[in-house]
């Protein structure tokens, strides 16, 4: 009977370095979780650091591209604000300054378009008539997304919906 856990793959380094490559040929990878598969496939200490190196000189990782495309995903797929996206960018180990310059390079116009086209959806989907409620529960639907208080109220305020 198998259990549900993965054996671990080992790999010399050759190997190891052109799965690294197929791995983050396939979408934009993070250090963090290029660094977390070549251990998985049993490289450690300088060998994994010579790969890493390998992986970022031969612009295969790439930091600031994995994060401006995460921000960019998450918030043109997901609808997520910069909250969340701000969390997801540190679980994956994206350092402050370039999380920062990825959560900023979303367009302002489009970020407010998105809040109010959000809570509008989510308006007509309330079956709540009062006004104090109504407006909780779109903050906290909004807030969840991940927007920030200010630019929710801002919105909401333009919008008549508080």
């Amino acid at each position: 009977m198998k259990s549900g856990k993965q054996e671990a793959i080992l790999l010399d380094k050759k190997q190891a370095l052109a799965k690294a490559e197929s791995f983050c040929v396939y979408q934009e990878r993070s250090q963090k979780e290029v660094r977390y598969k070549l251990v998985e496939w049993g490289m450690r200490g300088d060998e994994l650091e010579e790969i890493i190196t390998d992986l970022i000189i031969n612009n295969f990782l790439n930091e600031e591209r994995f994060a401006k495309s995460y921000a960019s995903g998450k918030f043109n797929i997901k609808h997520w604000g910069r909250v969340k996206i701000k969390q997801g960018l540190k679980l994956k180990g994206v350092p402050d300054k370039i999380l920062q310059k990825a959560i900023y390079s979303i367009d302002d116009d489009d970020y407010l378009q998105t809040i109010e086209k959000l809570a509008l959806k989510k308006a007509e989907s309330l079956g709540e008539n009062d006004p104090f409620k109504r407006k909780n529960k779109l903050m906290s639907y909004l807030q969840a997304k991940g927007f920030e208080t200010d630019l929710i109220l801002l919105v909401l305020k333009a919008s008549n919906l508080n």
